[in-house]
């Protein structure tokens, strides 16, 4: 199986949820129109912990997720980010069987 994928970890800055979750919105819509390698991008708020945010992110393969960190949309939200984030955690992951929606269930 060729994809690639990311689980991130967010914890906010004391007040940043608002702007963080609009400054996502805004690249998600960008994901949505431009990064048809992008398979899921998925931003979650962590019940009980108002300042936690994850994203479970799967790509195509490195090469679309490769073509998502150049994007404009991507971009801003990297040199954005640091406002509302007191701490980033990301680990990359490599599938090895479950169900996707490539349809390629391993």
């Amino acid at each position: 199986m060729a994809n690639f994928g990311l689980f991130v970890r967010f914890t906010l800055r004391e007040g940043a949820g608002q702007a963080f979750d609009a400054l996502v919105e805004a690249t998600t819509a960008g994901i949505r129109a431009h990064e048809p390698g992008t398979l899921i991008y998925s931003c979650h708020e962590v019940e009980g912990a108002p300042n936690e945010r994850t994203f479970y992110e799967l790509y195509a393969d490195r090469a679309a997720f490769e073509e998502h960190e150049r994007q404009p949309h991507t971009r801003h939200f990297l040199s954005e980010r640091d406002k509302y984030v007191e701490k980033t955690e990301v680990d990359r992951l490599q599938p090895y069987t479950g169900k996707y929606p490539t349809g390629a269930d391993k």
